[in-house]
């Protein structure tokens, strides 16, 4: 998927754990293998191949990751689109780029994107890009999917506690060995060198999104890789958003959401999710968090 996972088991022994690694393992490759849009054997590979041109049938689990996928761009208006895949990357955040591109380039960078162009047959498990050239993609949600699935397979085998770490996207259950909960530290973006805090997990998952590595600067304004689907231009004012919750997928749509829609609307819209809480980091430093976080320890 594009990603380092790194997998933490708590057993009374290390060939037990080293065993239900490797079956995590097995299962984030499963997983790669239905849902990669690099990989041209791939469930999303051929939707993609086929758009315009007719409705793909996929596998229960396909049509279900899509489906909600659709649902998270529905509820953000777009903010979120799963098929971000085809925006043209007009945008660089290697340091080469040194002027803003036109509007019109912009425009015509998001003409194939546009998640009410996706076609849904529940009945018969298909899925239609209705735009040549459309293509949808689970950059945002696949690693997310894949660390609660193994968090799932896990406890059923009776795996009692353990962490998923997809490339920052954590998924957490049980406690550690000496009883205590899990912790996470958030990193100060302004600061990487330090903490901003430590938070003991008593929820699932934690996801942070941020600009604070990938940017670009013009004329003085700070420009996010995390481009708004809607209107092609990079996201601004945030340079962090951490979602912890219940689900490591929907935090991680929540994240992603919150930074496209900005710190007003990013507060707004989290609250119709009570089981997930956030911090946010503006762009000019302020800190802002739900209520039921309580940022005092900071290192």
């Amino acid at each position: 998927m594009g990603g380092r996972f790194d997998i933490s088991i708590v057993a009374t022994d290390s060939i037990t754990s080293e065993n239900n690694i490797d079956t995590v393992i097995a299962e984030i490759s499963r997983i790669e293998e239905l849902i990669s849009d690099w990989k041209a054997n791939s469930q999303v590979s051929e939707i993609n191949r086929n758009a315009g041109v007719k409705p793909v049938k996929v596998s229960e689990e396909v049509f279900a990751l899509t489906e909600r996928a659709v649902s998270l761009s529905k509820a953000t208006n777009g903010a979120f689109d799963v098929s971000f895949a085809a925006m043209d990357r007009i945008w660089k955040f290697d340091g080469s780029m040194t002027e803003m591109p036109s509007a019109a380039a912009i425009k015509k960078s998001v003409e194939k994107v546009g998640y009410k162009n996706i076609i849904l047959d529940k009945t018969q498990s298909t899925i239609f890009l209705k735009l040549l050239g459309m293509k949808i993609g689970f950059g945002a949600l696949g690693e997310g999917y894949a660390a609660d699935q193994c968090r799932e397979m896990m406890l059923k085998k009776g795996i009692k506690s353990g962490i998923v770490n997809a490339s920052g996207d954590m998924s957490t259950w049980g406690k550690q060995p000496n009883g205590k909960l899990w912790t996470v530290g958030i990193t100060n973006p302004l600061k990487e060198d330090k903490l901003l805090t430590v938070i003991p997990l008593s929820k699932s998952a934690v996801v942070t999104s941020g600009s604070y590595r990938k940017f670009v600067e013009l004329n003085g304004k700070r420009y996010s890789h995390i481009i708004n689907p809607t209107t092609g231009y990079p996201a601004t004012g945030l340079i962090s958003v951490t979602v912890l919750g219940p689900s490591t997928e929907f935090a991680n749509g929540l994240s992603t959401s919150i930074m496209v829609l900005g710190k007003i609307a990013g507060q707004e819209f989290i609250k119709k999710y009570p089981d997930y809480s956030f911090i946010m980091i503006s762009d000019d430093g302020k800190i802002l968090s739900s209520k039921d976080i309580h940022l005092k320890k900071k290192i």
